[in-house]
């Protein structure tokens, strides 16, 4: 079984090295109801959550991308 938290962990130390995605604070996947919050800056509550229920691991890091919509 994939391991979503480690994948939204890796995905957001890429995208904060990207110029668009600097500001990026983290992604936190909530296993209880599928869900990636995506935090920005300090932020303590997130900006945007993903649905990414039933979702593979590659599928959700197509779904964060390109939901993200920070390009």
């Amino acid at each position: 079984m994939e391991n979503k938290q480690h994948i939204c962990d890796l995905l957001t130390a890429a995208i904060r090295e990207t110029r668009a995605g600097d500001d990026l604070s983290h992604l936190e996947y909530d296993e209880d109801v599928e869900l990636v919050n995506v935090y920005f800056g300090t932020n303590t509550f997130p900006s945007k959550n993903i649905n990414v229920a039933a979702d593979s691991g590659i599928a959700m890091i197509r779904d964060i991308v390109n939901k993200l919509d920070i390009g």
